[in-house]
């Protein structure tokens, strides 16, 4: 991915979705032949020159301070993880010999498996670059699909929300998880613009998603976090379930996702009752479910 077009189609895109009375200027009679802040407007309120800004816009940050990137970043009011993104979107990319991103496969420490596995009553996983789902314990697996049995490229949460049909059945708000999707590989589009993965996951999802191509092209960024996510899983039932997300230390690109219902509800008695299921359930254990993983990562 080219990293002056991802900056400019950024800066288009938060110009477009403001309107003048938005910012404290009129808005006036005359229609605009395109919506949001025109350039010059947007320049004014940030205090540099209207070439200056054009010349951002067309993709040439290399030498904004950030001084002019915050005032920016204050008009266009974007959020934290959007102003971490126009950062990484004007410096230059450290490219690798011959453009191929990140190589290394992605391993979690024996230590969080481990913790992983002990985690009993709570379903989850972690997460790696590019939204591969790259460790998980026994009730992640069952609340949202048997990873281990999965081919390595499927192995992945926008794979999954998009290509599987299952997730549009298990998550009862798809849109919504759906555009998370796309906003947290927005963040990784600018992390790593040159990791050929990562173009090829976008490009097979383009091809075979209309829903993703359309969310692909709102240009919306977001991190992980934590909040409340709705199911309607088929062995137990509609779940309501909350979620946290923690960043393990010593690889900045692995979180992990961690889901938990409220004890005392029915989504607490349902959890227990996919653990009990899942414990009749032929499932490898998991000394040899990391070695699976293991080999078919190499």
């Amino acid at each position: 991915m080219d990293q002056r077009t991802e900056l400019s189609e950024f800066l288009r895109s938060r110009r477009a979705r403001l309107r003048p009375e938005d910012v404290g200027l009129p808005g006036g009679t005359t229609r605009r032949r395109v919506p949001g802040l025109r350039r010059e407007e947007l320049a004014q309120l940030a205090g540099v020159s209207t070439a200056y800004y054009t010349r951002l816009e067309q993709g040439h940050g290399e030498n904004v301070s950030a001084a002019v990137l915050d005032a920016i970043a204050r008009v266009l009011r974007l959020g934290p993880a959007e102003r971490d993104h126009l950062g990484r979107l004007t410096k230059p990319a450290r490219r690798r010999p011959g453009g191929t991103g990140p190589t290394r496969p992605q391993r979690v420490r024996p230590a969080l498996q481990q913790l992983l596995d002990t985690m009993e009553s709570v379903p989850a996983y972690v997460l790696g670059r590019r939204l591969d789902i790259i460790a998980w314990n026994r009730l992640g697996a069952a609340l949202l699909g048997d990873f281990a049995a999965m081919p390595p490229e499927q192995r992945n949460i926008a794979w999954h929300v998009f290509l599987d049909p299952a997730a549009r059945e298990l998550f009862e708000d798809w849109e919504t998880k759906a555009g998370d999707v796309v906003g947290l590989l927005r963040l990784d589009a600018g992390r790593y613009p040159d990791d050929r993965g990562l173009a090829s996951l976008i490009g097979e999802l383009s091809v075979k998603s209309e829903d993703f191509r359309s969310l692909w092209a709102t240009y919306r960024i977001q991190d992980k976090g934590h909040g409340t996510k709705r199911l309607h899983h088929p062995v137990v039932g509609p779940l309501s379930l909350q979620y946290e997300t923690l960043r393990p230390a010593g690889d900045a690109d692995q979180v992990l996702v961690a889901y938990h219902a409220e004890p005392g509800s029915p989504s607490a008695e349902s959890l227990r009752l996919l653990a009990s299921w899942d414990a009749t359930e032929l499932r490898p254990e998991p000394a040899d479910r990391a070695g699976r993983v293991a080999e078919q990562n190499r």
